[in-house]
């Protein structure tokens, strides 16, 4: 209701001073006031919005370097391709990129398993999957060849 009276008395009392009185329109009063801060207070809304911001853009720039991380990782690990994408996220996350704990553990599960895989103890694992019949051929294959080199052998 002030607002009608205001605006109906008030653009005939503008008129009869001749606009000697200086009004901001209402569109340009300050983002302040409209949110009902003092000036200051707004600055400082404005700056903690602002730090705030930086620190999800952080946080998320932090997140997709630790993802390429562990896409280049598994680029490594099967000898796939580099991709050029993944490097840059990288080094704009700067040095301190670390893989998640986590999955730090399952990489390391991983490579223990494959240098088991590959020692001896890891290869007579493997005997059990092999076939009893062609181990037994190979054996007695080779138990024959043995006899035959020690009969054409001179000083026996």
């Amino acid at each position: 209701m002030a607002f009608m009276v205001k605006h109906v008395v008030g653009g005939q009392l503008k008129n009869l001073t001749g606009g000697l009185t200086e009004e901001k329109p209402e569109a340009e009063k300050s983002e302040a006031a409209a949110k009902g801060m003092t000036q200051e207070e707004f600055e400082q809304y404005q700056q903690q919005l602002e730090e705030e911001k930086r620190e999800r853009e952080a946080n998320f720039a932090q997140k997709k370097a630790e993802r390429a991380t562990v896409r280049s990782h598994f680029r490594e690990k099967y000898r796939l391709p580099k991709n050029e994408v993944d490097e840059t996220q990288i080094q704009q996350a700067g040095d301190d990129v670390v893989l998640p704990t986590e999955l730090a553990k399952m990489i390391a599960e991983d490579n223990q398993e494959e240098t088991h895989k590959q020692s001896v103890l890891g290869q007579l694992s493997n005997i059990q999957n092999m076939d009893i019949d062609q181990l037994k051929d190979k054996a007695q294959a080779t138990l024959e060849d043995l006899k035959k080199q020690t009969e054409n052998c001179s000083l026996m």
